[in-house]
């Protein structure tokens, strides 16, 4: 019997891969980073119960990344050689265990301990799942997949903090119709407790979602007909092929290539500025305009929301224009601006919430475009530990931005310097990205030529 549908195979398979993969890999993504930054709204009341000071907090929030730094490239390999569905629900269940520990912490130490367990355990998660996509989509729809993916994240805080705000109040002192009053903690745990309590469950339960599932590449999807199967294999395999030998080189070689030494330190230098305000924004917002909890959990919003904007924007754009390069260099540019905006005009709340909107919405844009440059130059096994190698070493400016943020403040009283940091950072991440465009460009110019 005929096919019905008069989309060719290889259409209805892309089409039906965005419809049944996307929505799993958007849910796991988004608890991820959900449970990565919560620390960032639960920090203030944590602070105050066990005495931390911003110094201490920004260690705390970074130091996560030197874990996530150590278990990176293997964890993308893993998923590359056996299978992105098993690793990543390992990833998922040992992370939401160890987030809910973070509850029992009490010093500086076990602090930044979990925090560091935790950047161990998710190890290997966004590279895989980057990697997994590259099984998935030809490379005309990898930069739309990758936005679809980095959406995750904002959505997320969007979402989340009205709900961390529900747990906030338990075992603090609020002001209810002009009177003060306390409220009692919730099974004995503090409201700072019962955020990272709640959210360490999701990532437990999607783990086995995620195991039984999503399928490892087309062949294995029983949702896909033959010939759609054999129509996406054969698409992927023609990309494969096109890279000739270059995108086919050992992964020894391929971690010691120039382009992706420089695409890890540029990446560093846009990480760095991401994470210092992901994690300082909050606090930043709260200090400035005295905020209290449920106004903050209102006005962060609004940032978060310009991420969105910033990562469809340039990722659909990205596509149509069939050009990556100068899509993940200029957001960043935009972002680095948008800083010294914020620096600027301290003194208007409304000012502020623009600058921050502005600056989420260029450094997270820059994304999807990036992500999608180390298939440009490799394929299989090479590209994967490059992902790996650009993923561990960028997110190693994680700890950067939050911590230099944090001991800047505690050394000068203000934000200011540090924000500075993090707008050179992310001008320098901007113009580095821009000249390896012009060197790769030049690259392909001369090999054509020979």
């Amino acid at each position: 019997m005929a096919n019905p549908d008069p989309l060719p195979a290889l259409d209805r398979a892309r089409r039906k891969a965005y419809l049944r993969l996307m929505p799993l890999i958007f849910l796991g993504y988004a608890i991820a980073y959900i449970d990565r930054t919560n620390v960032a709204l639960a920090g203030a009341n944590m602070q105050k119960a066990l005495g931390f000071d911003n110094a201490v907090f920004g260690t705390g929030a970074g130091i996560f990344f030197i874990g996530y730094f150590l278990l990176e490239i293997p964890g993308s390999l893993i998923v590359e050689r056996w299978s992105a569905r098993k690793w990543i629900a390992r990833i998922m269940v040992s992370w939401g265990i160890i987030a809910s520990l973070t509850a029992l912490v009490r010093t500086p130490g076990q602090f930044y301990t979990v925090r560091f367990i935790l950047g161990l355990a998710e190890a290997g998660f966004f590279p895989g799942m980057i990697v997994f996509l590259t099984h998935w989509f030809p490379a005309r729809d990898r930069a739309r997949a990758l936005s679809y993916l980095m959406i995750a994240a904002p959505l997320a805080q969007v979402a989340s903090p009205k709900i961390t705000n529900l747990f906030l109040g338990y075992g603090t002192d609020e002001v209810v119709n002009g009177v003060m009053v306390h409220v009692p903690k919730l099974m004995g745990l503090a409201g700072w407790q019962w955020v990272y309590v709640f959210w360490g469950i999701p990532a437990v339960v999607m783990g086995f979602v995620i195991l039984f599932a999503l399928p490892d590449r087309p062949r294995d999807a029983k949702w896909l007909s033959d010939d759609e199967k054999e129509a996406l294999e054969q698409a992927l395999l023609s990309e494969k092929a096109a890279h000739g030998a270059s995108g086919h080189m050992p992964i020894g070689k391929a971690l010691r290539n120039p382009f992706i030494i420089f695409l890890a330190l540029a990446y560093f230098a846009n990480i760095t500025g991401n994470y210092g305000v992901e994690f300082f924004m909050p606090k930043i917002l709260q200090t400035w305009y005295g905020l209290d909890r449920h106004e903050l959990t209102w006005y962060v919003m609004i940032p978060y929301a310009g991420q969105i904007l910033g990562i469809l924007y340039v990722g659909r754009r990205s596509d149509r224009k069939q050009e990556r390069w100068l899509h993940a260099a200029v957001p960043g540019t935009i972002g680095a601006f948008a800083l010294v905006f914020v620096m600027t005009f301290d003194g208007s709340m409304a000012l502020t919430i623009a600058g921050f909107t502005l600056a989420l919405f260029g450094i997270r844009g820059f994304l999807g475009p990036f992500w999608a440059l180390p298939s440009l130059m490799m394929t299989g096994s090479a590209a994967a530990a490059s992902i790996g190698l650009i993923n561990s070493v960028g997110n190693l400016g994680g700890f950067l931005g939050p911590y230099v943020l944090g001991q800047v403040e505690k050394a000068t009283g203000s934000f200011k310097g540090g924000l500075a940091f993090l707008a050179v950072s992310l001008l320098v991440s901007s113009v580095m990205i821009a000249l390896l465009g012009r060197w790769h460009k030049r690259t392909l110019r001369q090999a054509a030529q020979k």
